[in-house]
C-alpha cells in the first residue's frame, strides 16, 4: 500500500470511529496499567468486569499491595492466566511503590521494568495516560496491517516500526484506537466483514468478501 493510501486509508477509519477510546474502564493511569496487564489474552469486557470489585476494593498501588497476591486472585479468577497476573500486579504495585512513589512512569524504560509489562502494555499506557506518539500492536492491528497491506510485517515489532513509519505523525496516537476497533468489529480474524468496511477501496487483501454470507437454513430432521 502506498503512503498516500496509508493517509486515506486511516482519514477514513478517523471519521468511521470519531470518539474511539480504550474500551477497558479505568479512572486514572494506575487503573489503566493494571487493566493492560490484565487484559493479556483476555476480552476487555472480561477484564472490565474482573476489575470493577478489583478497583473499588484496591484503587491505589498501596491498597494493592495491603490486598495481597490472593486477594487480587480472589477478583480476576474469571479471566485467563489470573494466577500468573495476581503475582504479577500484586509485584507491580510494590515497585511502583518502592521506586516510583506510588506514580506511574511515563517512559519505556521504566514501565517495561515492572513486572507483566511487556512492550505492548508500555505503549498502550503512554499512548493514553501520557499521550506519546505510540503503536502498541496486538493481534487485531497485527491482522489488519498485514492483510490490508497496511504496514505488513513478520512480527509485532516489525508491524509496529512500519505503522509508526508510514502513519502521518498527526495521526498516530489515535490511529492505535481506530485500528483496534477497526479490527474488533469489521476485520474479523475468521470472516472479515469487507460488505460494511469503510476502507475496502484501499484493503489489498485479495479475497474480500463483498457479500454477507447467506443465512444457514436448518436442516429438517426425520422421525
Amino acid at each position: 500500500m502506498s503512503l498516500r493510501a496509508v493517509k486515506e486509508f486511516i482519514t477514513i477509519l478517523s471519521h468511521e470511529y470519531p470518539h474511539a477510546e480504550s474500551e477497558l474502564v479505568f479512572r486514572n493511569s494506575f487503573e489503566l496499567l493494571v487493566a493492560v496487564v490484565l487484559s493479556a489474552q483476555a476480552t476487555d469486557k472480561s477484564v472490565n468486569k474482573a476489575t470493577q470489585g478489583l478497583f473499588a476494593e484496591a484503587p491505589t498501588p498501596e491498597l494493592m499491595v495491603a490486598l495481597g497476591e490472593e486477594g487480587i486472585a480472589r477478583h480476576i479468577r474469571t479471566i485467563g492466566l489470573w494466577r500468573a497476573k495476581a503475582h504479577n500486579v500484586a509485584k507491580l504495585c510494590q515497585q511502583l511503590l518502592k521506586h516510583h512513589h506510588g506514580h506511574i512512569p511515563s517512559n519505556r524504560k521504566d514501565l517495561e521494568a515492572l513486572p507483566g509489562v511487556g512492550r505492548k502494555t508500555a505503549n498502550v499506557v503512554l499512548n493514553v495516560a501520557f499521550d506519546q506518539d505510540t503503536m502498541a500492536v496486538d493481534t487485531h492491528i497485527f491482522r489488519i496491517s498485514n492483510r490490508t497491506g497496511l504496514a505488513p510485517g513478520k512480527n509485532v515489532r516489525e508491524v509496529e516500526d512500519a505503522l509508526v513509519t508510514r502513519i502521518p505523525k498527526a495521526m498516530l496516537r489515535p490511529s492505535h484506537h481506530w485500528l483496534i476497533l477497526l479490527g474488533r468489529y469489521t476485520c474479523k480474524a475468521r470472516t472479515p466483514e469487507c460488505w460494511r468496511c469503510a476502507v475496502t477501496a484501499q484493503c489489498l487483501y485479495e479475497d474480500k468478501q463483498l457479500t454477507p454470507p447467506l443465512p444457514k437454513t436448518k436442516q429438517r430432521t426425520h422421525s
